[in-house]
């Protein structure tokens, strides 16, 4: 793994473990704990596209800051459909 993956698995592990709220990503067919550094190494890159699936107290704070993430990273994340109720 290069350095800018390293970065990148490290920048969103610490974004997610600021908040309360479960943050799980899907990467193909792996669901990830994204709090989980190790799960995140194994499985953040390599794909066009990762489904993040937030819900907690902070939800609505944690979706915005796990996306700007994501996108400073050119890492393409969507909120799961269930989220847009």
């Amino acid at each position: 793994m290069d350095g800018l993956g390293t970065r990148a698995i490290v920048d969103i592990n610490q974004t997610a473990n600021r908040f309360r709220s479960s943050i799980v990503m899907k990467a193909g067919s792996r669901i990830i704990d994204v709090k989980s550094i190790l799960g995140l190494s194994f499985s953040l890159l390599g794909h066009d596209r990762y489904e993040l699936d937030i819900h907690g107290p902070d939800e609505e704070v944690a979706r915005d800051a796990m996306l700007d993430v994501f996108r400073k990273h050119d890492l393409a994340a969507v909120l799961t459909a269930a989220q847009d109720e």
